[in-house]
């Protein structure tokens, strides 16, 4: 998928940094589809620092562009529908400030899904402006940890070696906590 948005990028250059956004909103519409190959390919065709900025400016209009579909066509009868969490509960009735640091916190926290909390906060009380604001800002910390993984790997520095590595034993220790829960 990389090398294919890569190519994509290469051959429309000067549409470039339009067409990543765009996919970034799809992705995050989808909101299941992880956004790392395209922050790949970013940081691969614009650099580092333009290919973070562009990866951050497309994470923060698609959880707009999601916020205000999801708000539109799930507010009615999406509420039964969450998971019974402590915080999908607060951030249901969240407003204000509290709204704010509470969806700024879920951003940060990087096993919270991004689309749930969109999801949560779109079908919730909280305002679009106060969506916008503390998303963007609590994308900032997870963006900047992903560019700067991807940009290791890529590099294969040592850096890039040992993030695989622990990804790797993380990905081997869920695969093995949940073959216990279903063998034992």
């Amino acid at each position: 998928m990389q090398d294919w948005v890569i190519g994509l990028f290469e051959n429309y250059r000067e549409a470039a940094v339009l067409i990543s956004v765009l996919l970034n909103v799809a992705i995050s519409i989808l909101g299941v589809v992880p956004s790392v190959f395209l922050t790949a390919a970013n940081i691969i065709v614009f650099g580092p620092v333009a290919g973070t900025a562009i990866s951050l400016i497309g994470e923060a209009a698609g959880a707009v562009v999601s916020f205000l579909l999801y708000r539109k066509g799930f507010k009615r009868w999406a509420g039964k529908k969450l998971p019974d969490k402590r915080w999908v509960k607060k951030l249901l009735n969240a407003r204000g400030k509290d709204a704010f640091f509470l969806i700024l916190a879920l951003r940060i926290l990087p096993f919270v899904p991004s689309g749930f909390v969109t999801f949560a906060a779109a079908i919730g009380s909280v305002g679009a402006v106060t969506f916008t604001f503390a998303s963007t800002i609590g994308k900032i910390p997870a963006i900047l940890i992903e560019a700067y993984s991807v940009y290791q790997v890529t590099e294969w520095s040592f850096q890039g070696k040992i993030i695989l590595v622990v990804f790797s034993l993380g990905i081997i220790l869920l695969g093995l906590k949940n073959w216990k829960k279903k063998f034992l």
